[in-house]
Formats: C-alpha cells, structure tokens, sequence
C-alpha cells in the first residue's frame, strides 16, 4: 500500500455494542485529523454499516483503525473490518446493492463504497471476509 501507518488500533467486534464503540472511535479520529463535516459524516456512516455487516453477517470478528500518510504527505484514515463469517459469493452482485441475506435493504456495502474514496473486499465462502476503506483529507 506504500502509507505510513501513524497510529494502529484494533477493536474486538464480539457485541452488538462494539458497533457503536467503533463507531464512536472512528469519528473521534475523523475529528483528530481535521476531516470536514462530509468526509467525517462519511466515515462515521461507512463504519457503522461495515461494523454491523461483521456483527450480523460475520457472528463478530474486529476492526483495525489506522491513521495513515501517503508518500506525498496526504492524510487518511484506513479501517479494515474482518470476520470469520460465510463469506460472500458473489462480490459483484453484492456491490450494485439491493441483495440482502438479512432481509435489510442490503445497501450496506454498496452504500459504504459511494461514501469513501477507496474500498476493497476480500472473501472466501467459508473462511470469512475482509473489507478495507480509505478516506483522504481533502487538501
């Protein structure tokens, strides 16, 4: 990824609770980091839909919170959520959104990739998945 990581933090998702802690913790950082209100709004939602996603589809797993500077000096924020969970299929059908195993909208991934500026899944059926986004302070 080439990102220096300036600060790393894990945080157990084994709750419904740990959602909002998550949550809570990532708009902290947001904040910390001078993000404006849209990218900290964007953050915040994206996390609170991916953290969920670990908790309901995943039975649970962590979230990895980094703040990150890129070789040209730009600042973000990178988390990546990873549970142990089914696994997801067919990646492409979940990401045009309206597919649920949950009987939500299922606009959770779908959503979270139109709110930050980079997002990458990684998914095995039977092993689990990975979700990792990145959001860039605007200069």
């Amino acid at each position: 990824m080439g990102e220096e990581i300036l600060s790393r933090e894990e945080m157990p998702i084994a709750r419904e609770d740990d959602v909002v802690l998550v949550r809570r913790r990532v708009r902290a950082i947001a904040a910390e980091q001078k993000l404006d209100s849209f990218a900290t709004a964007a953050v915040t939602t994206a996390t609170s839909e991916l953290t969920r996603n670990v908790w309901v589809h995943g039975g649970g797993g962590s979230a990895v919170v980094e703040q990150i500077r890129s070789a040209e000096g730009r600042v973000g924020l990178r988390v990546t959520f990873r549970d142990r969970g089914p696994g997801i299929a067919d990646i492409e059908r979940v990401l045009r959104g309206g597919y649920s195993t949950a009987k939500s909208m299922g606009l959770g991934l779908s959503g979270s990739r139109r709110l930050v500026d980079e997002l990458t899944i990684d998914s095995e059926v039977g092993v689990g998945t990975i979700v990792t986004f990145v959001k860039w302070r605007a200069f």
